[in-house]
């Protein structure tokens, strides 16, 4: 963590399929003063609220330093997307398709207008927040200067197999599952707009191909800190992060 840098997480939502496994993706509005009409993951700031979430609503005898930005990440997938990583208490596996298309309607404006927390959600539903599921995958830090600065934690999770995606048409305009391959294709042809860390977390992600390896490799590896540093236009991140690259110019991670 940054001192007072605002915490953030994101989650990638990972699906199989026949040749290679998918992530959800979200189109931002063009309006948006933070990556406006940039393809992301869904995610977003982590608010005073997260960090008050009761523990009835989480997972019996789960802890985690990073439990806000867990919960912000579910907060924050939900309503970009309508997607609930959620389980009604007492029982093991997601809520189904149909109840969470119910609480989207019934709850989800009301959440991304701050006139509920995510704890209330929880409570008015008798849900289980789903924060065991996620599996660190990586963590960024805006470099210094930037006009908006963000301490991001970036999570793995299975998406619920039958849950159809949302998006808000405010924040987000448009969903999009998609393969990691396609993705860089895309973005490479320019069809597509992927900022840098999204680019470089893509393309960590696909070196797998089937979510169940995706997640053991998260499991399995770890998380290094990159705060990039910008040198003669040149953007550096640090070896030890695992990434394809180390440095790059500033125009190419601007794709401009």
């Amino acid at each position: 963590m940054t001192d007072n840098v605002p915490l953030a997480a994101t989650i990638l939502l990972l699906r199989d399929r026949p040749d290679e496994m998918e992530v959800l993706m979200v189109e931002r509005h063009r309006d948006m003063k933070f990556m406006g009409g940039a393809v992301v993951f869904p995610g977003g700031k982590v608010d005073a609220d997260d960090a008050g979430v009761s523990a009835d609503n989480l997972p019996a005898g789960f802890t985690a330093d990073d439990m806000p930005q867990r919960i912000a990440g579910i907060r924050e997938v939900f309503e970009e997307s309508g997607l609930l990583l959620a389980r009604n208490k007492g029982e093991t596996t997601y809520i189904t398709n149909e109840r969470r298309h119910q609480i989207a309607e019934a709850y989800r404006k009301k959440v991304d207008n701050a006139d509920m927390t995510i704890n209330e959600l929880a409570n008015v539903e008798n849900l289980e927040l789903a924060v065991d599921a996620l599996v660190p995958f990586a963590h960024w830090i805006t470099p210094t200067g930037a006009t908006r600065r963000y301490d991001t934690m970036f999570y793995v999770t299975s998406a619920p197999v039958d849950h159809k995606a949302e998006h808000d048409g405010n924040e987000s305009v448009d969903s999009i599952w998609i393969s990691p391959s396609q993705a860089l294709k895309d973005e490479a042809a320019k069809v597509r707009e992927i900022v840098f860390p999204t680019r470089l977390n893509i393309e960590k992600l696909g070196r797998q191909t089937v979510v169940a390896d995706a997640l053991e490799a998260a499991r399995n590896d770890t998380v290094v800190t990159v705060l990039p540093t910008i040198e003669d236009g040149v953007l550096k991140i640090p070896a030890e992060a695992g990434y394809n690259l180390t440095e790059e110019s500033i125009e190419r991670a601007a794709h401009k």
